[in-house]
């Protein structure tokens, strides 16, 4: 079942995107999200700019645009904060809109080894505190 436009989040840009995310930067064809909950330090989202497709569906030519913008986000993740491992999660039950959850996991932090949680609420920081994560982001986005 396909959400409607005017129930997604990011179609809409409902009030719930600001209080999960801060966009971070436009990609080739998607967008780049922080999550404010950062129990997993560097935690992010790439979010398709269109809405209700499946990863599947995407002409060949998005899908590696896509795919691009994916390995782009984790490899400036991974620059800026040297996870150990960072997870990719696409959940879509409940959201008719392909994104990407970047997970970084530290062997040492939060839940290495085990399931992502979508939203442990347990780790919120400062403005002063993303704008840093972000800007450590942006100057990786290369």
């Amino acid at each position: 079942m396909i959400t409607p436009v005017s129930e997604c989040l990011y179609c809409s840009h409902l009030p719930i995107l600001d209080e999960l995310m801060i966009k971070i930067a436009d990609l080739q064809v998607s967008q780049l999200f922080l999550f404010k909950e950062q129990s997993h330090s560097g935690r992010c989202n790439v979010v398709y700019n269109n809405h209700g497709v499946e990863l599947d569906e995407l002409p060949a030519g998005e899908r590696e645009k896509f795919m691009h913008d994916v390995a782009t986000a984790a490899k400036a993740i991974r620059q800026s904060f040297n996870p150990d491992k960072i997870n990719y999660g696409a959940f879509s039950d409940k959201l008719s809109h392909l994104h990407f959850h970047l997970v970084p996991k530290y062997v040492d932090g939060y839940n290495f080894g085990g399931v992502i949680e979508m939203n442990p609420q347990k780790t919120y920081l400062t403005e002063a505190e993303y704008r840093e994560i972000i800007g450590k982001i942006n100057a990786n986005l290369k």
